[in-house]
């Protein structure tokens, strides 16, 4: 990752194909992993429409540096980085930058690990879900990953009545989760 004092930060495009430095909100997630307002921005900024970009990339090593310093790292975390990783397989965005390459595969391979240990005590629903995510993503499943971490519960749940038949089929409320017994 390049650091904090490297100029490459200010020449990169984020989502809306436009120059984005991350750096500012990247810092406050340091100060604060749980500000609400870093998060909103980042997501805004390094995703839309399913457009990503260099900044894009960059940013995924340095949440992976910041964020494996804190006990419990969220969804945003997950869903984020998981995001930017599938975009990137979109035929419109950008490759990742040769300078950047190493780096960005050295953070999903520390994501897998960081994701499958969290999964061991999350009780978190989304969490549980964009660690879902970055374990297909890292395990290079991108098309698994890419859905896991676009379904929301609506779109889930049209999904299974229309491949399952779920709701003539099944009936969840009457299967105890396995956590709850």
């Amino acid at each position: 990752m390049p650091g904090f004092d490297d100029s490459r930060w200010a020449g990169l495009s984020g989502g809306y194909r436009i120059p984005y430095d991350p750096r500012p909100a990247l810092r406050r997630l340091e100060a604060n992993w749980r500000d609400e307002a870093a998060w909103s921005e980042l997501w805004n900024e390094l995703h839309h429409q399913a457009d990503v970009g260099e900044a894009s990339y960059a940013a995924v090593p340095a949440l992976v540096a910041i964020g494996r310093s804190v006990p419990e790292r969220g969804w945003n975390f997950y869903g984020l980085v998981a995001t930017i990783e599938a975009e990137r397989h979109a035929r419109d965005n950008p490759a990742i930058p040769n300078w950047l390459v190493d780096e960005y595969r050295s953070a999903w391979a520390e994501l897998l690990s960081l994701a499958l240990d969290e999964l061991r005590t999350t009780r978190d629903p989304y969490v549980v879900q964009t660690g879902l995510a970055v374990i297909s993503l890292a395990k290079g499943l991108t098309k698994l990953g890419f859905l896991i971490s676009g379904l929301d519960e609506s779109e889930l749940d049209e999904f299974l009545d229309e491949s399952a038949a779920w709701q003539e089929h099944y009936d969840a409320d009457r299967i105890p989760r396995i956590a709850e017994r």
